[in-house]
């Protein structure tokens, strides 16, 4: 059972009577339906639907909640959330930790389920603390193999909406849990369907070249290369753009190195079959 540690987390907990109905209208993640023992990933959006934070969210007790997050972003997501807060019951603090160790294959029984994995059916846990013995390019490899990104190594922080991450895809998106910051630009792209950039799984012949090199089809760009392993990574692309240069046999490249581009299976998503406009008639 490969066991690693992962560095650089960070933590809040949300307790008190009024914790679930405050982060229900403020995150993506609908809290009603979050059993304990797992582990969803959230956001809290800008008003025009872009990512301002993202995290991984979890009960922890009676009623309250416990966030994790990158470290850097930890003060500046209390100070957020504290702002919202006004007379509500709850108390907002940091949580003590700066790592936390994840497990998968046999999966640790009593530590909590990462959610986003279990989509992409795998058993992956997750818990506070170092305690790792294996190396974290491990944990690495097997996120790019199941197409979950993550800001700061994937996408930049207010750059992106929830649908560019999978966030509808993974639990970290509701469409029925009612208003919070954001929802109404996020519901739109849904129901439009009009969200046209997607994680993609990119694959070379050879050692992909370094995380921020663009990927090019024609010469134009359609995303840009995140988290690299060896010959695999992950890059945020305009699916209908790659779907263009696939359908035309135009060469996607990375640093003028041909690479393919794949939507993780997992997700049931597929490239456009048609994005060239039609002339009118």
């Amino acid at each position: 059972m490969p066991s690693v540690t992962l560095s650089g987390r960070a933590f809040l907990r949300i307790s008190g009577a009024d914790a679930e109905t405050f982060l229900q209208s403020l995150i993506t993640t609908n809290l009603p339906d979050l059993p304990a023992g797992e582990i969803r990933p959230g956001a809290l959006l800008t008003p025009q639907g872009k990512i301002l934070f993202d995290f991984l969210i979890s009960r922890d007790g009676d009623g309250a909640f416990l966030i994790e997050t990158a470290d850097e972003q930890r003060d500046a997501l209390l100070k957020r959330l504290t702002m919202y807060k006004l007379r509500a019951a709850l108390d907002l603090a940091a949580v003590e930790g700066n790592a936390v160790t994840t497990s998968w294959d046999a999966a640790e029984a009593d530590a909590p389920q990462d959610g986003r994995f279990a989509k992409a059916g795998l058993a992956v846990s997750r818990r506070p603390g170092a305690g790792g013995s294996d190396d974290p390019a491990l944990y690495e490899t097997l996120r790019i193999g199941a197409g979950l990104v993550e800001a700061g190594r994937d996408y930049a922080l207010g750059d992106a909406f929830p649908h560019d991450v999978l966030l509808d895809l993974t639990g970290g998106l509701s469409f029925r849990q009612g208003c919070y910051v954001g929802q109404e630009v996020v519901s739109r792209m849904q129901h439009r369907g009009t969200a046209r950039r997607r994680p993609v799984i990119v694959s070379g012949e050879t050692a992909l070249p370094a995380t921020g090199t663009e990927l090019l089809a024609g010469g134009k760009p359609i995303g840009t290369l995140g988290s690299v392993s060896g010959t695999r990574g992950l890059a945020i692309v305009r699916i209908d753009r790659a779907a263009d240069a696939m359908h035309g046999g135009t060469p996607i490249t990375a640093d003028g190195m041909p690479v393919t581009v794949a939507l993780p299976q997992w997700t049931g998503l597929a490239f456009p079959q048609e994005t060239a406009e039609v002339p009118a008639q």
